[in-house]
């Protein structure tokens, strides 16, 4: 079981590979690449990212198939670091 922060670690690297969900995610956020470093130290960056990949199921498997992260793992991540406690797919 992988903490929630390496959950958050996990997601950003391999978000760096797909740049097409980097650039939705940046536009999204309105964080640009040389800020990346920085955002990440901000109170709610590493939720908002746990949450970005929990929005689009296909997007949240292929990143636990080729992470070997399960899906358990990112909820858990999801729950600790952006506070959610019922999360719900809308």
């Amino acid at each position: 079981m992988k903490s929630a922060d390496e959950t958050a670690v996990a997601i950003l690297a391999w978000l760096a590979d797909e740049r097409e969900l980097l650039s939705r995610f940046l536009a999204l956020t309105g964080t640009d690449p040389g800020s990346l470093r920085t955002a990440i130290g901000e109170p709610g960056f590493m939720g908002g990212l746990v949450a970005f990949l929990m929005d689009h199921e296909p997007t949240l498997m292929a990143f636990c198939a080729a992470t070997q992260t399960t899906p358990e793992d990112v909820v858990r991540a999801h729950q600790l670091l952006s506070g959610a406690s019922d999360f719900e797919d809308s």
